[in-house]
């Protein structure tokens, strides 16, 4: 599964998403809670790209080949993003509301601050010198 088109689809799919969010999260846009529910959406929607990718050109070649490869690829690609994006936020929002985990979440929360502080204001030194 991790080699090929699937690998690169599975790679770009998430890291695009990613770096949406993380864009999102240093305008203030949104939360460091939400943050990281959304990054767990986001590796597991990877993951589904790659799987679907996979598994749907195989279901499409044994259907049409050739046609049936590509179709099944992109239809697997788009359901899978979809799954695994779905499974991985309610996993994170399950885990980040989970009592026990509170204190851990507080603590990655804090330091995701500590990282995207001097980022935003190296950011806006920038634009204000252009």
């Amino acid at each position: 599964m991790l080699q090929g088109g699937s690998l690169w689809g599975g790679l770009i799919s998430g890291g695009l998403t990613q770096l949406q969010d993380t864009i999102s999260l240093t305008k203030g846009q949104m939360d460091n809670k939400d943050y990281m529910v959304h990054t767990s959406g986001n590796l597991t929607g990877a993951l589904g790209v790659m799987a679907g990718i996979e598994y749907g050109a195989i279901l499409g070649t044994s259907l049409l080949p050739g046609v049936g490869t590509v179709l099944g690829s992109v239809v697997g690609g788009l359901l899978g993003n979809s799954v695994g994006q779905t499974v991985g936020m309610q996993a994170g929002s399950v885990l980040l509301n989970n009592r026990l985990l509170s204190n851990m979440t507080q603590s990655a929360s804090k330091g995701t601050e500590s990282i995207t502080g001097p980022v935003v204001d190296a950011m806006q030194t920038t634009a204000s010198h252009e």
